[in-house]
């Protein structure tokens, strides 16, 4: 009876290190393989992983920065609605790109556009008086207006040095005197030498040869 239960007790005992044995070796990991307890901290390099294999999930908020994300991976942002002063990368305060760009002209001496950005005509250039009358293709009346001299030193007649007056003739204190010029369309840009007299002989319209050439500038309306 005694040796019965002595072979029935280590029966369990073997059969109970049987076991031990084998789930122990199903716990262990396999040829090849590391859990993270393996892994040292800081041990692992971003040179070591291969690409694609870390997830968003597996990232810690906040530790991507800027310069480690590639641009082209990004898609459009329709709105800046945190930035203070990006609300809308199409505009300015506001107001587009086009209300806030500046335009330009160059008058040749014989009162032609030589140049220009574009937008510009010529009502009457020379022809009635010393003043110059361009059309801007746009009401100026509440835009900013400059005009200024344009050096030429080569030919008969070179000029270094010159004053300019320049207003629209759609304004209250302006009045300009040539047919089609009364619009608000209009500009007038007076030529001077240095002293008020006009460019050449006389108080009339200058000569293409003593006439100088000019630029005017329309830059963005009035808000």
């Amino acid at each position: 009876m005694v040796n019965k239960r002595i072979r029935s007790l280590g029966g369990v005992v073997a059969t109970t290190a049987l076991l031990a044995g084998v789930i122990g070796t199903l716990s262990l990991p396999g040829r090849n393989s590391v859990d993270s307890g393996d892994i040292k901290r800081s041990a692992v390099k971003k040179s070591d992983l291969a690409p694609d294999s870390v997830g968003f999930s597996e990232l810690r908020r906040g530790s991507v920065k800027g310069d480690e994300v590639e641009e082209s991976s990004l898609g459009q942002v329709p709105s800046a609605l945190r930035a203070d002063t990006a609300a809308n990368a199409d505009a300015v305060g506001g107001r587009s790109a086009a209300a806030l760009g500046t335009r330009w002209a160059l008058i040749a001496e014989n009162g032609t556009i030589e140049r220009q950005t574009g937008g510009f005509t010529i009502v009457n250039c020379y022809s009635a008086n010393a003043n110059c009358y361009i059309n801007a293709g746009e009401d100026v009346t509440n835009n900013g207006l400059q005009a200024q001299i344009a050096v030429a030193n080569t030919g008969a007649s070179p000029t270094f040095t010159g004053e300019t007056g320049v207003a629209p003739c759609g304004a209250t204190l302006v009045a300009c005197a040539p047919p089609n010029t009364e619009s608000n369309n209009v500009l007038v840009v007076a030529p001077r030498e240095s002293d008020g007299s006009p460019f050449g002989a006389g108080t009339g319209a200058p000569a293409p040869a003593d006439a100088p050439r000019f630029y005017v500038f329309v830059t963005g309306s009035e808000g």
